[in-house]
């Protein structure tokens, strides 16, 4: 819902004379025929009206500046419209009716607007509640507009649940929130929901083309297109930033004006940026930078800008109509295909990934251009890097050599290294014809023979079965790695377990390196390789939980039994510290007889 509309400078809502409005509230829409890229919401309310199936309560959702409050009050100006010819709920507001001005400048006695942020407690509902018993006093229907409804307390809402349900037949409730998630379903069920969207940037250039144009200011189209970009979807803020860009251009609004405003780098030099970036170019790669921050370029939104031109081009890729975008220059356009059919799809993704993890490495450096030259650098570097793919496909035709046997070409094979180790024949990266890793500007040079060391023997050791966690904590008692034990019986699940395998789940407060540590003391105390991996199912009880269970289990036998409860009953203030099972055979034993914690009652034996 668009915060903004064509009413022109007559709109309903009205200010002091001579005095300035911002555009954001003199072309604020007054009626469903002004709201711009919200067209299914207005055509349910259309046939909701048309067909009398008017809900007793509206939710409004979406981002900021899209127009929630302004559709409240749009809405509640249709239910109590009324003009000399019609006096019935309508959605044609094009003549002004007897209740509309009052509505939309929100001083209307019987249309109440409540900002939840400020009004969040059960006292706030319970005056609502006290007051829906009476009817309106001018107006065909009693309006309430809650606004950031999600703000409200749990008591609140529960307070308003039973008048929601039921209200009286000349009560209505809109709601307006930006976290839909945070309102419990109970009220969301008991709404018809409307969740406004973002305004195509597309339609948010015509209509701030259509604005210049009644304000009389001259706007280039590239400025326009930097304005709906920035404003990501919101009408108010594009109107925002177009009267700051005014203001900042004294009457005109030049694409360089907009673009020193917002701290913004040429979109032509981003793509030249890309280019050398795509190129391997270090040096034009940060020479190109350093001169975009030296004309006011903020160094985050550099990089961002070149995030959004990567998904550009990918999107390009894969959807070629999306070049017709409004917002877009015509080098993003012709550059951006021209990139999107030579890059492949694993370098533009990989592009994309390393930019989302630098861009926050720039945002919180206390040295901004720094940071943002070390990402190009890393960017530049992996260019013309073969990918895992690639790497594995070119490993695959390079077949061990024995030693001293001849090549393919009849050459002698090169002795290989102490020990007699094989050496490998150097593999040369295949071409690449649109799919290929890099834009193949700069040649690249084939790899040379990888050198592979001999393989380390292994000490064979007699194998020590593991069946269960308390086996692998018996092996690290026996090893005296008392910390390794007391971590394996606390944070470690077992899920499953046989030889040489082990999958386990780990508790929250788990060390990182657990499972590798697992992984090398198994093998270490066994003499055998061990594959420890992480399972998404919760798995056991860890060691400790099954202590404590068996211990708790202990005690409540112990206070159950009727010897000891009539000890207890005999010596008040007694209580019970240990559970010993003597008779016990010796090997059940050293696990019936775990140390336990005194008792939390006020007994002791």
């Amino acid at each position: 819902m668009s915060e903004a509309g064509n009413s022109g400078p007559e709109s309903l809502e009205t200010g002091k004379a001579g005095a300035y409005r911002v555009l954001a509230r003199k072309y604020r829409p007054s009626n469903f025929s002004e709201l711009i890229g919200q067209e299914p919401m207005v055509r349910t309310l259309t046939n909701a009206f048309a067909t009398g199936r008017i809900a007793q309560a509206w939710m409004l959702t979406g981002v900021r500046g899209v127009g929630k409050t302004t559709t409240a009050r749009i809405l509640a100006r249709a239910l109590n419209y009324k003009t000399a010819t019609v006096d019935q709920p309508s959605v044609d507001l094009s003549t002004p009716g007897e209740h509309c001005q009052a509505i939309m400048e929100g001083r209307h006695v019987d249309v109440i607007e409540m900002d939840a942020a400020s009004h969040t407690g059960i006292d706030d509902i319970r005056d609502i509640i006290d007051r829906v018993r009476y009817a309106p006093v001018s107006a065909r229907y009693k309006v309430y507009i809650i606004d950031e409804v999600h703000m409200l307390s749990t008591q609140a809402f529960n307070g308003l649940l039973k008048t929601l349900e039921e209200p009286p037949p000349h009560v209505k409730f809109i709601f307006a929130t930006t976290e839909i998630r945070k309102v419990p379903i109970t009220v969301l069920s008991r709404c018809q929901r409307f969740d406004l969207r973002r305004i195509d940037a597309g339609a948010l250039v015509a209509h701030l083309s259509s604005i210049a144009a009644k304000e009389g200011i001259s706007v280039d189209d590239e400025a326009l297109a930097m304005i709906a970009r920035a404003a990501e979807g919101s009408a108010r803020d594009s109107l925002s930033i177009l009267d700051q860009a005014i203001a900042h251009g004294s009457g005109t609004v030049s694409a360089d004006a907009v673009r020193a405003m917002l701290g913004l780098a040429d979109r032509a030099r981003i793509i030249d940026l890309f280019e050398h970036v795509m190129k391997g170019d270090v040096a034009a790669a940060l020479s190109e930078f350093r001169a975009q921050y030296d004309t006011g370029a903020d160094p985050a939104a550099v990089l961002t800008d070149l995030a959004e031109f990567s998904h550009l081009v990918t999107r390009l890729r894969f959807v070629p109509a999306a070049a017709n975008d409004a917002s877009l220059s015509e080098d993003e356009r012709r550059r951006g295909a021209e990139f999107a059919s030579t890059l492949s799809v694993r370098v533009l993704s990989r592009t994309w990934q390393m930019l989302l993890k630098g861009i926050p490495e720039v945002q919180s450096s206390n040295r901004p251009v720094s940071a943002g030259e070390m990402v190009l650098i890393r960017l530049a570097h992996a260019a013309d890097l073969p990918t895992l793919d690639e790497a594995l496909k070119s490993l695959e035709g390079a077949a061990p050599v024995p030693n001293g046997a001849p090549r393919a070409n009849g050459a002698p094979a090169s002795p290989g290294s102490a020990g007699g180790t094989n050496a490998v024949a150097p593999a040369r990266m295949p071409a690449s014809n649109g799919g290929g890793q890099t834009m193949r500007l700069v040649e690249v040079q084939p790899a040379p023979a990888a050198f592979v060391p001999a393989p380390e023997p292994v000490i064979e050791t007699p194998a020590v079965p593991v069946k269960s966690l308390a086996d692998i904590a018996a092996l690290a008692d026996a090893n005296r790695d008392i910390a390794f034990k007391v971590l394996v019986k606390r944070c470690v699940r077992l899920v499953r377990i046989e030889p040489g395998r082990i999958d386990v789940s780990l508790t929250a407060d788990a060390p990182k390196m657990l499972l590798n540590d697992l992984t090398s003391k198994l093998r270490a105390w066994t003499g055998r390789n061990w594959l420890v991996s992480l399972s998404k199912e919760e798995g056991s009880q860890t060691l400790a939980e099954m202590e404590t269970t068996k211990r708790e289990n202990a005690f409540s036998d112990a206070r159950s039994d009727p010897t000891v409860a009539a000890i207890l009953a005999r010596f008040p203030g007694a209580k019970i510290i240990d559970v010993r099972i003597p008779d016990v055979p010796e090997a059940e034993g050293a696990d019936a007889d775990l140390p336990v914690e005194p008792a939390a009652d006020d007994e002791e034996i």
